[in-house]
């Protein structure tokens, strides 16, 4: 394929809540394009086509026809190709995969992919209520207040009876997440307290939600945008020349996969009994991203930025990524892998249960991070080595699932 190079981008800070700060979901968006073209330090009318990646901005901000904004942001993008893209929690890897293939056409030259979601100016019923969008309405999780968190606790179930799964494990998760938030300066959880012993099965300190589903493995309800500007190899190799740059040091994404399953988790569990994996299609998308990528296995990369809206998605992506046999995360855990001094660290920046879960922005988020851990732009979260990095990102009950391998050099 032709390759994609991701000249720079940006982050809103996800502890913010923009409407107690009197601002709409166009300020969320005018303010990270703007960051991510200064960080990028390109001209505005250098972009040619825009994507943006949203869930349910009609819901949370009675606001559609996102695409628009490019253009009031900057009067210099009028006239430009523009799309919105929703795979609820995938939203923002679809529109990444559609400006990549903008550009791998030959259409355009560099594109602007904003994912975004403003979610914290609705009470917490009302949220979940539109959240659970992305679940299949009147045929699944329509016995419980919080659709996520119940179905999240089926799969968790389903693990157990399949190998059985400790709950210290799962807590262990979310303990190295929160950690690593701590050191992420626009991750939302980045001064809370932990008080000793919630990371636990105490029903004071770390509540039940939903099954064995506690307040501690949630992903967190959350405002904010990320934004990354991509290129053709001739824009980048102008952008290098330009900036007095490498055209190898430039991150690039070397591979990708993205494949769907049927909507109701129940089928996708039915379809896989007798298999090794719960969700033998996710052990693809990260195989297809990896193969067209040329890299053998996961172990060859340097970490990954996975999706962890519970503790127990990310338990899954551990022994589907190929990290672990099936069924055997638990010892990638217990033997300090995924932590950022360990051989595979996954989520430094937090993830989104510690740096935040703006359900649109996420699949734009971890590509973002990937790009500025290779290029040795992490900051405080930055990893010792760091050439190569993976994304792992889901929509619903695993239903849309795409990943991408960022890195830099051959």
């Amino acid at each position: 394929m032709s390759t994609v190079y991701i000249l720079g981008g940006a982050q809103t800070d996800f502890a913010r809540n923009w409407a107690r700060e009197g601002l709409e979901i166009y300020d969320m968006f005018a303010e990270v394009l703007q960051a991510g073209v200064a960080d990028a330090n390109i001209e505005p009318e250098q972009i040619d086509v825009g994507h943006v990646g949203n869930f349910v901005g009609d819901l949370f901000s009675r606001q559609g026809l996102i695409g628009g904004f490019f253009a009031e942001v900057y009067p210099e993008l009028n006239g430009i190709a523009s799309s919105r893209h929703e795979a609820a929690c995938a939203s923002g890897s679809m529109a990444m995969l559609a400006a990549m293939r903008d550009i791998e056409a030959g259409h355009y030259h560099c594109a602007a992919v904003v994912g975004l979601e403003m979610m914290r100016n609705v009470d917490g019923k009302t949220g979940a209520e539109y959240l659970g969008a992305a679940a299949w309405q009147g045929h699944e999780a329509t016995d419980c207040d919080f659709p996520w968190p119940h179905l999240f606790d089926r799969i968790t179930e389903e693990y157990d009876q399949r190998y059985g799964l400790r709950s210290e494990h799962l807590a262990r998760i979310a303990e190295i997440n929160f950690a690593n938030a701590k050191n992420n300066s626009l991750a939302q959880s980045r001064n809370w307290q932990f008080p000793p012993g919630c990371f636990s099965e105490d029903d004071q300190l770390n509540p039940v939600i939903e099954g064995r589903v506690r307040k501690m493995d949630c992903g967190q309800i959350t405002d904010g945008a990320a934004c990354v500007i991509l290129a053709s190899e001739t824009v980048a190799a102008q952008h290098a020349t330009r900036n007095g740059l490498k055209l190898a040091d430039i991150p690039r994404i070397k591979g990708w996969g993205h494949r769907s399953a049927p909507i109701l988790l129940e089928h996708k569990l039915q379809l896989s009994q007798g298999q090794p994996l719960i969700f033998p299609h996710v052990h693809d998308t990260l195989q297809d991203a990896l193969q067209r990528a040329k890299f053998k296995a996961v172990t060859d990369l340097d970490g990954l930025e996975t999706h962890d809206c519970f503790s127990v998605t990310e338990y899954m992506a551990i022994d589907h990524s190929g990290l672990t046999a099936p069924g055997e995360s638990w010892k990638a855990i217990e033997e300090g892998r995924i932590t950022t001094d360990g051989d595979f660290p996954i989520n430094p920046s937090g993830g989104l249960i510690g740096l935040g879960h703006p359900v649109g922005a996420t699949g734009v988020r971890m590509a973002l991070d990937c790009a500025r851990q290779v290029s040795g732009r992490a900051q405080g979260y930055q990893l010792a080595k760091a050439r190569n990095m993976a994304t792992f990102n889901l929509g619903g009950s695993a239903t849309t699932c795409a990943s991408l391998i960022i890195g830099v050099g051959a």
